[in-house]
């Protein structure tokens, strides 16, 4: 497929049109009423995407620059991963499952959702802070492989969950002071810090 022409402008169930050569969401349904998937295409926008959607979006895999154009809350997971978003802002305000930005251009979480109810990973971005991250995940916590020098700005909750904690291995980090008061899950992976030299000052319940 290179266009959505002839596309229903509602669909009751689940619409997925992942796998194509789609330069654009033009022509496709406003709403959506089960998952959207558009993932694996070319996709430079989502602007002319459905403004309505009632399980998860996934637009992972294109080569996206922002998320202007996306509903303003997400009933589901949102994975735009592997793209080349270098902003979070006009990201929906909510997202009701795990929220995955990972393997981007991302130097700020600011404009992100301000509630995720499920997991929360940035990791392999260019992230120098975690400014604009949300105050409670409710799943684990991944800003690894980034540019971190500090956590300010990190969740100050992380539930964790049984894929992990808070996860902010491989970055340059001289302290852990900022990171959250409380973590649960797997615990706290901070290594391939190399200046990082203590763990002072910071207080963790684990």
């Amino acid at each position: 497929l290179t266009s959505l022409n002839g596309s229903p402008l509602s669909v009751t169930g689940d619409f997925n049109c992942h796998s194509n050569k789609l330069k654009s969401l033009e022509y496709g349904p406003n709403k959506v009423g089960g998952y959207f998937f558009c993932s694996d295409n070319l996709l430079g926008s989502l602007e002319d995407g459905p403004s309505s959607v009632g399980s998860d979006y996934k637009c992972s895999s294109n080569a996206l620059k922002s998320l202007n154009g996306i509903p303003s809350k997400i009933f589901g997971f949102l994975d735009c991963s592997y793209n080349r978003l270098t902003t979070l802002v006009n990201s929906p305000s909510s997202v009701e499952k795990y929220f995955q930005c990972s393997h981007n251009e991302l130097t700020s979480l600011k404009g992100g959702p301000d509630s995720v109810g499920g997991h929360y990973n940035c990791s392999f971005n260019q992230l120098e802070t975690l400014e604009g991250a949300p105050s409670e995940v409710s799943g684990h916590f991944n800003c690894s492989n980034n540019k971190l020098t500090s956590l300010k700005g990190a969740p100050s909750k992380v539930n964790g969950d049984g894929f992990g904690g808070f996860n902010c291995s491989n970055n340059k980090l001289t302290s852990l002071e900022g990171a959250p008061s409380f973590i649960g899950g797997a615990g706290l992976d901070c290594h391939d810090n190399e200046e990082l030299t203590s763990l002072k000052n910071i207080h963790l319940i684990i």
